[in-house]
């Protein structure tokens, strides 16, 4: 096992609780109505605070701009890695922070509210970091970064962003391995886009490494269980799509979309606990493969039912 069952448990229940608290944001998010020239159901994305959302009418190639985005993030920061500018990922985690947090809180509370709420717990999230602020915050940062991107999604390109991300992560883990370079450079400075957990692993104390019975346990070196934010953001976007898909094609109000796309997330739940149950110490992993398993599992069933 990749880590105790009691750090997995609490790594894959926020998670969850990541995936529903954004889901059901989003649902509340979205306007539902009926186009007046046609009777036919639309879904408008409302203006954020970053101001009007794009209006997209071919989505079946939109998922060509997220990949790219994707591209240049991952370049850049591994320039700042390479050339050591600390400084300028902190400046540039800060603000996508700040903007998506503000986004996520615009959805409850008015905007300039939610831009101070946004920014303060951005800056405690960076200049104060404890893990309790770090982990909940992330919990409405991947919603943010949801909303910004929904006006690209279908439920076609969702699923071919799903399918490409995936054969990234395995390609970025086990060939180039520069995600777990990155990954570590986020790790070492306190830094980090996903969950992250800290732990003393414990372990036994014995004599010429031999175990002998009655020998006692003692704290081992401090050890990171993380899930990086693709990990987290790119299944939300999944069930988003899936939500306005069943909205607008197969006639469910917002709310029976919002209860039946809820077994995506729980499905993926089970798929990344298959992966911290088979993975082992020290190791790393692309978790995309499975996510990306569970949601289809998750949609298929969600079909059938």
């Amino acid at each position: 096992m990749k880590h105790s069952f009691s750090v997995t448990f609490v790594l894959l229940g926020l998670f969850l609780l990541t995936q529903l608290i954004g889901l059901g944001t989003i649902n509340k998010y979205i306007l539902v109505e009926k186009s007046p020239e046609t009777g036919e159901v639309v879904i408008e994305h409302m203006d954020t605070v970053l101001g009007p959302q794009p209006k997209i009418e071919e989505k079946s190639l939109s998922f060509i701009p997220i990949v790219v985005a994707v591209l240049i993030g991952t370049g850049i920061l591994l320039l700042l890695i390479h050339f050591r500018l600390r400084r300028f990922w902190k400046l540039w985690f800060f603000l996508s922070v700040w903007a998506t947090l503000a986004i996520s809180f615009d959805v409850y509370i008015s905007k300039w509210v939610a831009v101070g709420l946004g920014l303060v717990l951005a800056a405690a999230k960076i200049f104060k970091p404890n893990i309790i602020v770090h982990n909940l915050t992330e919990i409405f940062v991947y919603t943010g970064i949801t909303i910004i991107v929904l006006p690209f999604l279908n439920l076609f390109s969702a699923s071919i962003l799903l399918i490409i991300i995936s054969l990234y992560d395995m390609y970025a883990v086990w060939k180039s391995k520069h995600m777990i370079k990155m990954a570590e450079f986020q790790t070492k400075n306190r830094i980090f886009a996903g969950l992250l957990l800290r732990y003393k692993e414990r372990i036994i104390a014995s004599k010429h490494g031999r175990i002998r019975k009655g020998s006692k346990l003692k704290e081992g070196p401090v050890k990171n269980a993380v899930l990086g934010g693709g990990d987290m953001a790119f299944p939300l976007m999944f069930s988003a799509a899936v939500m306005e898909e069943l909205i607008l094609n197969h006639g469910l109000t917002k709310g029976m979309a919002f209860l039946e796309s809820l077994i995506i997330p729980v499905l993926v739940t089970i798929a990344l606990g298959f992966l911290f149950q088979k993975g082992k110490k020290d190791k790393f992993y692309p978790a995309m493969p499975f996510i990306a398993i569970g949601c289809f599992a998750g949609l298929g069933l969600g079909y059938i039912i």
